[in-house]
């Protein structure tokens, strides 16, 4: 089974994820991007999901990280935010975001997303 981390502050998100996501990947939960470097230290992952804003560490932030690290250099890194602005897209582009999902998501099409880049 697919390893997927996702982060995301908001509780209600990532039960909604899990819900959706739990019978398809082995999937660890993270509060913002600090939990999130911590489950990267600690096992390896197929697809990473995170939210922009949070707390402690946002998602640029973890992003920039991730991808400072070599092993992380090529995994799919998805950034599923509420922010449609342009601007906001190109910065996660430039830092190495695989793609941009805005919320709400549809299951079904998020689904289609992690499995296309994860094959």
């Amino acid at each position: 089974m697919k390893k997927l981390l996702y982060v995301d502050d908001a509780k209600s998100m990532r039960r909604l994820v899990e819900m959706v996501l739990e019978s398809h990947y082995e999937l660890t939960l993270a509060e913002d991007g600090v939990q999130g470097l911590k489950a990267i230290q600690q096992q390896a992952y197929d697809i990473i999901i995170s939210d922009v804003n949070m707390p402690n560490m946002d998602g640029f932030d973890f992003l920039r990280t991730i991808r400072q690290q070599p092993q992380y250099q090529s995994i799919p890194i998805l950034m599923m935010t509420t922010e449609a602005d342009e601007e906001m897209k190109q910065q996660g582009k430039s830092l190495g975001a695989t793609g941009w999902i805005i919320k709400p998501f549809i299951p079904d099409k998020l689904i289609q997303v992690i499995e296309r880049l994860t094959n």
